[in-house]
């Protein structure tokens, strides 16, 4: 039996799949504030050690060189694949994008492949059930949106400065992005408010006023340091708008919150409509719904009159773990990709 772990160390979690003989039987994820230090990483990968105890092989996949603990992002790829690499010598394989996998010493010497093209690793093994599709994963972070055509990712680049310009990449993220990074004003109560500056209130207060259950998936800290109930992220949303909670209603909140998350949801359907633009797809070719955020991506596919697949649906999950494989796509497919 060939057990293989999966995993995506980004700058925020790491994120570990565990796949048995082609089926997905674990995921989870760990807190990682790699920006605070590389002891951060050390502490997540302890905190994963019972589900990677039980790897033969690890697939890794990264974004975390882009955290700013690094001068820069080459020296980010070459200190996470040294601490892999001493984790799991020579059982370690890095995904280097377009040159598939590779060891330790490979990666080194092509760190632009290495860093940040864990959505190429998603995108191929959709391809392989989905040969035209448009896969976007929204996660904490960003919104990949990488179309799939004849079986391969017809992407235009694959650093984020170029996807960036492309509406392959929305930097706008599902729990973390700071309210001020959405929209610059909200209505409230018949007038247009022009937002403060400053990091008040992030999407996760946002999503909690509308009613969505982020207990499994927000794992970091409040703009205030504050707890995470409703009554708190009024509080942090009112200071956006200069007011207290108590100047308005729960509906006036609830408008507020809608109005950003609309914001949000224009951004990444504006994004998937410049990509779809550039590379149109047969009628048929159903949006790939992976992230945290996959029933936002549902949202986006009616808009786009698409259906929609849920990732999981292509990983093979053992039952009661769909969700998390869907949150983790990019760990769940290096595993299942890695010969």
């Amino acid at each position: 039996m060939t057990i293989r772990a999966g995993l995506d160390v980004g700058g925020a979690h790491l994120k570990v799949a565990v796949v048995e003989n082609g089926r997905t039987v674990a995921v989870q994820q760990f807190r990682c504030r790699l920006w605070l230090g590389l002891e951060k990483l050390d502490t997540a990968l302890r905190k994963a050690a019972p589900l990677l105890s039980r790897a033969d092989d690890f697939a890794i996949t990264m974004t975390g060189e882009l955290s700013d603990v690094f001068p820069d992002r080459i020296t980010g790829v070459e200190t996470i694949v040294a601490r892999m690499a001493n984790e799991f010598g020579s059982k370690a394989q890095f995904w280097m994008g377009p040159r598939g996998f590779g060891s330790a010493v490979d990666a080194r010497a092509h760190p632009r492949d290495v860093g940040s093209t864990n959505f190429l690793a998603t995108a191929a093994l959709a391809a392989r059930t989905h040969p035209d599709a448009l896969l976007i994963d929204f996660g904490s972070t960003t919104a990949d949106i990488i179309p799939v055509r004849d079986g391969t990712a017809a992407v235009t680049g694959l650093t984020d400065a170029v996807r960036q310009t492309t509406g392959e990449l929305v930097y706008t993220g599902f729990t973390r992005t700071a309210v001020m990074g959405v929209a610059t004003r909200a209505p409230f109560k018949g007038e247009w408010v022009t937002f403060a500056r400053e990091y008040l209130a992030t999407m996760a207060d946002i999503r909690r006023l509308l009613g969505t259950d982020l207990t499994d998936f927000d794992q970091h800290a409040t703009a205030d340091g504050k707890d995470k109930s409703i009554a708190s992220s009024t509080v942090r949303l009112a200071r956006m708008l200069g007011r207290d909670a108590a100047d308005g209603t729960a509906a006036d909140w609830h408008t507020v919150a809608a109005y950003v998350h609309e914001e949000q949801l224009r951004s990444i359907h504006d994004g998937a409509l410049q990509v779809l633009s550039r590379t149109p797809l047969p009628d048929a070719a159903p949006v790939i719904a992976a992230g945290i955020g996959a029933a936002d991506v549902s949202v986006i596919a009616s808009r786009l009159g698409r259906r929609v697949v849920a990732f999981a649906d292509l990983a093979n999950p053992a039952p009661g773990i769909e969700p998390w494989a869907t949150a983790c796509a990019p760990a769940v497919s290096v595993a299942l990709l890695m010969n």
